[in-house]
């Protein structure tokens, strides 16, 4: 069975919402601040490391428009991978290595994590991270928790989380960031 990674950015406060500056929130790009050179090259390896990235139709679109024609490292090892979204709008092949997969969120991934192939990837994508982590599909969760407190967005774990989940690691950044990992 494939392992499935999610990382993800919340602030103190657990806002996940809009860590890139993409206009979803006043004061989105919260988390740029925080990137350095070892963040960059840590996320480079990460994408690296796994073979497909997995991405709710939304922040696929996001990161799309955003990440198709940089250049640079984190770019391309970003550019390179193949993706998968999970969506009911859109059809088969997409741009930016791409293909939507239809159906119920859980199922899809589900199969997916079945089918050959090497380790997969998820950022962002709260409402399928939220989906993701009730049903169970999650191997290891990455939280990079940031040095601030919002007060508005949307948060990662509004609802709770049914699956206790087991700290496997929490590595402090230069930049004041903590990686906490958790596995089921």
């Amino acid at each position: 069975m494939r392992k499935l990674t999610v990382q993800t950015f919340v602030t103190l406060d657990g806002v996940a919402q809009d860590p890139g500056g993409f206009g979803e929130l006043e004061r989105g790009g919260w988390a740029l601040g925080f990137f350095d050179d070892t963040s960059s090259r840590s996320a480079t390896e990460s994408i690296l490391a796994n073979d497909t990235f997995l991405l709710g139709r939304q922040t696929f679109e996001m990161l799309e428009k955003s990440w198709s024609q940089n250049t640079g490292p984190y770019a391309d090892a970003l550019n390179g991978i193949a993706k998968v979204v999970v969506t009911n709008t859109l059809r088969g092949s997409l741009p930016w290595n791409a293909t939507a997969l239809p159906g119920d969120p859980a199922q899809t991934v589900a199969e997916l994590k079945e089918a050959p192939g090497g380790g997969i990837l998820t950022y962002g994508s709260v409402t399928l991270v939220r989906t993701l982590l009730q049903h169970g599909l999650v191997d290891e969760l990455v939280l990079g928790v940031h040095p601030l407190v919002l007060g508005t967005g949307t948060r990662l774990f509004d609802d709770g989380l049914a699956n206790p989940l087991r700290l496997v690691d929490a590595t402090p950044t230069a930049t004041g960031v903590v990686a906490l990992t958790y596995a089921p």
